[in-house]
Formats: structure tokens, sequence, C-alpha cells
């Protein structure tokens, strides 16, 4: 899949003709990668369709001979006992019977009407089982990614959640992959992997990586529109919102982790921010991903959340943990729909939180936002996530602990983790000699500095040269993302640690 999908606009008071002409090329672009992927597809598989087309029109003229031939045998049978009977009657020679049924040689007519049909019923037998042939690779391949085929510790995703990946192959110099060693981008929540190429192309994170010679893919959480896909079931099901980041962590990041490995032979480089940090750094606490990683680059860290200073996002745990079974039922949390708008409403309604700024209320005061950038992402739109996603980062922020879901009844615990509480993640079982990357804000109200340092604490025995942590005093949590600085504050360093290892 090599596509971004743009949401409207309405919400931001944009112009129906500017977002007509997007739809019109958003549509453009979905025909352009049909045809190339269409084209890619036959092209990898052109051994397939031209052996399958020789040999089903070899079967065909040999089966259509062969039917011939017995025709004409019973023919033949049919004609020697009318000969025996006319020259027992009517004495009859041979020479005499001959002249009479001898229908003569076959026509060079009917000859080339007999080849041409066998070659093309061939062909299109061919074609058709070639057809299947690639139709069946290119399942295979999505079933892996799912999970539904081995390695069987992805069995969940048998649920059926497909997964959308893009790719940077090659830099501004052009290329191929070759052995060029890949790298994987984790967005945060509500985003998807749009944000990492949206800043120019000399500050993109994604742009700057593959013109430093790396291989770069870009993963799409589930929810999001490039991974709205599902075998069973549609986005308007609730079912299909039934998750919370435990999934994400435990099935789709390793998922995403093998696809790529087996896609280029290769162990990666990973980099993720905000949520995509919290998934990798729990999946490392249980020994995954680790046989497939080269190093982690974690901007915007988020482990523990007891502490943020996010006013935003405290009362929204309020709200949400406070009244759950109503939230549940929600489902899909839309930040640009009614789910959306009722909760900000909740929040702002809430004496002494102060939305007039809603950005630096959520995230803390970022110092240095390139605005057009902005815009340009809330023209993409934000991305939709579960609202059991949300609540449970809300039970980790009231609570101060990593833990995996937790459905506040002792029953209903045991039947999902055998015990009646929620396991923990424990991130002192990160192994000591993983290379990390933490790129952090002194301003980062959603990945506050007293949280940061509970992971680190945890972190103690780390080896040292194998930790890296860069703090930016004027920092916050979207700087990271989309600061006019971000290339020098925080990408040079992060690309040189990945070039380390």
């Amino acid at each position: 899949m090599h596509r971004f999908i743009s949401k409207g606009t309405l919400f931001f008071g944009s112009l129906a003709i500017p977002h007509l002409k997007k739809k019109a090329l958003n549509s453009w672009s979905a025909v352009q990668d049909t045809y190339f992927t269409t084209k890619d597809l036959f092209e990898s598989h052109r051994v397939v369709f031209t052996v399958g087309t020789s040999l089903a029109s070899v079967a065909t003229a040999w089966v259509g001979y062969s039917l011939r031939h017995l025709r004409d045998s019973k023919v033949d049978q049919r004609l020697e006992s009318i000969e025996n009977a006319m020259k027992s009657n009517y004495h009859l020679e041979h020479a005499e019977f001959k002249k009479l049924v001898d229908p003569g040689s076959s026509s060079v007519a009917a000859c080339i009407a007999t080849a041409g049909t066998t070659f093309v019923v061939g062909y299109g037998f061919g074609w058709r089982g070639g057809r299947w042939y690639a139709n069946r690779k290119y399942r295979k391949e999505q079933m892996k990614l799912l999970g539904q085929i081995k390695p069987k510790r992805w069995q969940l995703l048998a649920h059926g959640f497909i997964l959308g990946l893009q790719r940077i192959p090659g830099g501004a110099a052009g290329g191929t992959p070759g052995n060029k060693t890949p790298v994987l981008l984790q967005h945060g929540i509500l985003m998807d992997g749009a944000v990492w190429v949206m800043l120019p192309p000399g500050q993109s994170l994604a742009f700057l990586l593959a013109d430093n010679g790396f291989d770069v893919w870009l993963a799409n959480a589930r929810g999001t529109e490039s991974s709205s896909g599902h075998t069973s079931l549609r986005p308007n099901d609730p079912a299909f919102w039934n998750w919370s980041w435990d999934e994400l962590a435990g099935f789709d990041l390793p998922a995403t982790f093998q696809y790529v490995h087996n896609q280029t032979g290769q162990q990666l480089h990973y980099v993720a921010h905000s949520l995509g940090t919290l998934t990798a750094l729990s999946a490392f606490s249980k020994n995954q991903l680790l046989d497939m990683m080269r190093s982690a680059a974690l901007i915007g860290p988020v482990a523990y959340m007891g502490q943020i200073t996010s006013p935003v996002a405290k009362v929204a745990a309020d709200v949400l943990t406070g009244n759950a079974s109503f939230w549940l039922g929600v489902a899909e949390f839309d930040p640009m729909g009614d789910a959306g708008r009722t909760l900000i409403n909740d929040v702002c309604s809430t004496p002494g939180v102060d939305c007039s700024d809603l950005l630096t209320a959520f995230t803390g005061p970022n110092c240095c936002l390139n605005r057009s950038m902005l815009g340009v992402f809330l023209s993409h739109g934000p991305q939709s996530t579960a609202t059991k996603n949300l609540i449970h980062q809300s039970q980790m922020i009231k609570k101060g602990t990593i833990t995996m879901y937790d459905y506040n009844n002792e029953d209903e615990n045991k039947k999902h983790y055998g015990q009646p509480t929620p396991p923990v993640y424990d991130m002192t079982h990160i192994p000591n000699d993983v290379p990390l990357f933490l790129g952090c804000g002194a301003k980062d109200a959603l990945s506050d500095t007293k949280d940061v340092q509970l992971l680190l604490d945890n972190l103690k025995d780390h080896v040292k040269d194998k930790l890296v942590v860069q703090t930016i005093e004027n920092y916050a949590h979207v700087d990271f993302i989309f600061a006019e600085n971000v290339k020098q504050i925080i990408y040079d360093p992060l690309i040189a640690f990945v070039k380390l290892h």
C-alpha cells in the first residue's frame, strides 16, 4: 500500500472547491496505485504466466486432438461395420466403398481454426491459473501480516485487522532498497504514518532517513485510514473497536516487525513518538521484538503517566473512567466527530481548565511549531482510535502504573488474564543491552520529566553506552513532530545514533 488518504476539512471551515480538488487528487492517486500495484503483481510473476499459458495450451491441444482421435476411431469402426454389410449384400469392393464415404483431407481453414481455438482456450486457462497463483501468493503475504499463519504467537490478528504500511525505499538520489538497513517509523495517538512526511523534505524524518541511505517503512495503527480494513468487520461495527494499546503492543507491532523483517531479510531500527514508544517499551519488557531489532529511538517517550501535567488529559481521564460503561459503548473515538466534541465539551466545562489554547493545554507549551504544518495535519485529519484505548491510558494516569487493561471486575480479569488483577508491564525486564535513544522535552505535559525519570530509574542498570538520553529544555510533546528546528535539535542526533547501531 503506497498511499495517504486525507479526510475532509469541513470542521475547519475550508472552502468546498479546495476540498473537492483534494478529493479528486486522492481519487486519481488511488487509480494510479491500483494500476501500479496490479502491474507489479503480474510482472513479479511473469514466469508463472508464461509457463502457465504454454502448458495450458499444450494440454488443451492434447485434449482436443485426443478427443478428435477418439471420434475418428469410432467413426472408422462404424464405417467398417457398414462396409462389411455392403460387401455381404451388394458385393461392393473396398475401393468402391471408399469412394462413397471418403470425406477427403481436412481443409487448411479447419486446421487453422482448430489451432487458433486451442491457443486461445489454452492461453485463457494459463492466464487464469497465473492470476490464481499470484492472488494466492498475495493473500498469503496478507495472512502473514495478520498472523493467520505461522508464526503462531500472532494468532489474535486472525480476528482480521489488515494493517497498512508505506515504504520509501530510496532517497532523493533514487536507487532501490538493495541491502539498505530498514527503519520502521511508528506514530503517536490520533495520528498516522503521514506525520513523518508532513514537514518539507529537508526536515521530515522519513525523507531524512531515506536520504541517509535507509529503507524507510511507515506504520499505521489499526483504526487509522490506512489500517481500517478487516476480514469480517467494518469500522461501523462496535466489535471493530474492542481493543486497547495491549493489542497494539502484543500483536500489531510484532506482526509489523515480522513483515518488514521478512521483506528485507534484515534486523531493523525502530523510531517512535508518544503512544508508539509505550507499545514498544511494553513489548520489550515481555522480551518481544528484540531478535529482529537493531536499536530503538523513542521521542516524547510515554511509559509511566501518573505525573503528567496536562490539565486536559487529567480531566479527560476522570471523565472517561468515571463513566466507562457509557464511553465503551461509544466504541470508536473520532476526534472530529460527536465523541470528540462531547469529551472536549465535558473537559472544557470543568472549572480550572483553560481551553482557549487547546493544544497547549493538552500537550504543553510547544516552543517552535511550524504553524503551517499544523494546518496540513488538520486538513489531513486527526485519526480515530478505540475509546477503550483512551480508557486504558486514563487508567494509567489515575493509577500511575503500567498494566494491561483493567476490566475493574475480578471475574472479567480472571477470564482474560487468569488472575484477579491485570498483569504488569515491568520495565526492569527490558534487557540492559538494547540500544535506546530517548528524546525528551522538559515542557512536555504528556511525557513529564518525573514520569520519564521513573522509566530511567527502571533502566538504571542499562549498559551506559547503550542508553542515550537527550532532553530539550523548551520542547513539548508536538515539537518532536512539527517544530521548525526539529531537524537540528532531535533528528540529526537521532540519525547519528541509528547509524552507530
